[in-house]
């Protein structure tokens, strides 16, 4: 009888292991489970659910209708002052935003665009019209202005690119003083982004792509469109000139893969704003257009 016994008890602890492993389900241990010695009982804890992952942040609520600029509200980001603005979309191509797109400003460094453009035309070292531009300095910018023609350069250009609101400056030597519109800056980067030359072209928006943050005037020039796209790529021309009757600043370029937005806000302040004061006006008011470039 010993011997069927202990036969019978193998057998039923043989039946056991099996129907536990039938009726218990699988699952692979978490970490606290307890591997114990052979002859003890092994306790395994079940696996914690993993957390499903957030959704990526966003402001628009999803099915929602993509928010639009309120272009009734940027006149206010710009108190005593004006302001023009022309959003292009080069994969839509079409104008999402424009906002007295035809007023006329002083260029200040803007014209700093038209310069560039006929100096590689001549045959001026790439080299030195980028650091005209990426700088935004006014040496190389009045040596390169005398060389090629001056005031000819702006008439010139407005006919080749067809910028109907651009003028020569009345003083020959203020090269500053051409003025310009918001509809035509974009213009004048269609044609460089669309029209010019590969090597005209990637000179130029290598230099604007990398603007210092000072210019050679030490003028902090990050302000508008770097300020106020966060992560996405941008490339810039800047321009500023204080006092004559008025406090001048400008951000223009592209935002996004591909240089897919033209972004450009021209403004004239109070000569009373500070340079940093009138900035930061500048960036609101480039913020303001978030929803047409990035759709946020």
């Amino acid at each position: 009888m010993g011997k069927v016994s202990g036969v019978f008890l193998l057998v039923g602890l043989c039946l056991g292991a099996i129907l536990a492993m039938v009726l218990i389900p699988r699952s692979r241990p978490g970490p606290a489970a307890v591997a114990a010695a052979a002859d003890t009982v092994i306790t395994l804890e079940a696996e914690p659910e993993q957390a499903e992952s957030p959704p990526p942040l966003s402001s628009a609520v999803p099915g929602s209708p993509p928010r639009s600029v309120d272009t009734k509200a940027l006149p206010g980001l710009v108190p005593g002052g004006q302001v023009s603005v022309v959003v292009y979309d080069r994969t839509a191509k079409k104008t999402t935003v424009s906002v007295k797109a035809d007023r006329s400003y002083t260029s200040a460094s803007l014209v700093k665009l038209l310069i560039a453009l006929e100096a590689l035309q001549a045959g001026a070292p790439a080299s030195t019209v980028q650091r005209m531009l990426s700088a935004s300095d006014d040496d190389i910018a009045s040596r390169l202005w005398t060389a090629h023609g001056g005031p000819a350069i702006v008439t010139r250009w407005a006919t080749k690119i067809g910028l109907g609101g651009t003028r020569p400056p009345e003083d020959p030597g203020r090269w500053g003083d051409t003025r310009i519109t918001a509809a035509d800056v974009a213009k004048i980067y269609r044609y460089l982004l669309d029209q010019a030359g590969p090597g005209t072209r990637t000179t130029i928006m290598r230099a604007l792509s990398g603007a210092t943050e000072s210019g050679s005037d030490g003028v902090r020039q990050y302000f508008g469109i770097p300020d106020a796209v966060g992560s996405l790529r941008w490339s810039i021309k800047q321009g500023w000139a204080c006092c004559r009757g008025s406090r001048i600043l400008h951000s223009s370029g592209t935002v996004g893969e591909d240089d897919r937005h033209i972004v450009v806000v021209l403004t004239s302040q109070p000569v009373s704003t500070t340079y940093p004061g009138a900035g930061r006006r500048v960036s609101e008011v480039v913020k303001a257009l978030r929803p047409a470039i990035d759709g946020l």
